[in-house]
């Protein structure tokens, strides 16, 4: 069994800086390609960002330059560090992963469970 657990969420002023994470834990074999998402009430939730299993990152158009995507792979744990933060920022963020676990033959997506982000203003 496959989890992936989210911490670093909560409440933080325009311009300020918050780090989310995002640690997988169970039967894995190798983890691919992970992402992070985020979510408003009402809206279609976004891609934020890519990390590869190479460390080819990706950017939506409206994070570039502020976050950064990254991974720590002895640890099965992946990063989001966000800078210049904007009340727009506000979401429920959610992590995923592409996980093959041991023994399988083929991976499947895994999804974190949701934290809060809140940038007041």
């Amino acid at each position: 069994q496959v989890q992936l657990v989210q911490s670093g969420g909560g409440l933080v002023q325009p311009g300020g800086s918050l780090r989310l994470s995002c640690a997988a834990s169970g039967s894995i074999f190798s983890i691919l390609t992970m992402n992070w998402y985020r979510q408003v009430p009402g809206k279609q939730r976004e891609l934020v960002a890519t990390i590869s299993s190479g460390s080819t990152t990706i950017y939506a158009d409206s994070v570039k330059g502020r976050f950064t995507i990254s991974r720590d792979n002895a640890k099965n744990t992946m990063y989001l560090q966000m800078n210049s933060l904007k009340p727009e920022d506000t979401a429920v963020y959610y992590c995923k992963a592409y996980i093959f676990t041991s023994g399988g033959t083929r991976g499947s997506d895994y999804w974190g469970q949701g934290t809060q982000v809140t940038v007041s203003s």
